[in-house]
């Protein structure tokens, strides 16, 4: 099978698996977004993406995504541990941030970004120091301030399940704290979670946003 083909199939298979889920879930898939992510796979296979009406990309690191941005034109997703010294090439292609978690970082996409962002706000589930996020509690003036600004929106909430959590455990928290985060702030209704191993069960808690990478890319 050829390399396009094989994009292809996956893409395929995990359209249909999402609309599955949501049908399940008894919400209509139109509402949820595939990001699909191509770290690691060369700007070839993005540009196949492209040819398959792909236009959502995901990227953990800004040096592998930043050539591919220029190469393929879409909506570029940052969704790795942000490092302040990779933040001005960060805001110069990407168009969505999913994994804020400082105020000073958004201070500085504040003084940097050459364009309007959307931002979602890192939750860290399992209080792990050594994962990304942060507690839900110093989020909230995280929110205030990215509300407050007037180039940049607050999409909503992010979180990667632990390991050490069931995925349906790790999604329902996840629910249950964007229920009450949007009282606070009604405006941030997207919900970035679910990947490659547990996309399925994300959709069931209301993932508007899924970040899939080796069920349609494979294995690298």
């Amino acid at each position: 099978m050829s390399r396009p083909d094989e994009i292809a199939q996956g893409l395929q298979s995990v359209k249909a698996r999402i609309e599955t889920a949501a049908a399940k879930a008894g919400r209509n898939s139109d509402e949820i977004t595939l990001v699909v992510v191509t770290k690691t796979f060369p700007v070839s296979d993005v540009q196949t993406l492209k040819e398959l009406g792909v236009s959502e990309f995901g990227e953990n690191r800004d040096g592998d995504a930043a050539p591919k941005a220029q190469s393929v034109p879409g909506r570029w997703h940052f969704q790795g541990q942000i490092q302040s010294n990779k933040l001005k090439s960060i805001c110069s292609w990407a168009h969505v941030i999913h994994s804020l978690d400082d105020i000073r970082h958004f201070k500085m996409i504040s003084q940097l970004a050459t364009h309007p962002l959307e931002i979602f706000l890192q939750c860290n589930l399992d209080g792990l120091e050594n994962r990304g996020g942060a507690s839900i509690q110093s989020l909230y003036p995280l929110a205030q301030m990215i509300t407050a600004d007037p180039v940049h929106r607050l999409a909503g909430l992010m979180a990667v399940a632990p390991l050490a959590l069931a995925p349906e455990n790790a999604f329902a928290e996840l629910q249950g704290i964007h229920k009450d985060f949007i009282k606070d702030f009604p405006h941030a209704i997207s919900l970035s979670a679910g990947m490659s191993g547990d996309f399925e069960i994300a959709i069931a808690y209301g993932a508007t946003h899924l970040r899939i990478g080796s069920q349609i890319m494979g294995s690298r």
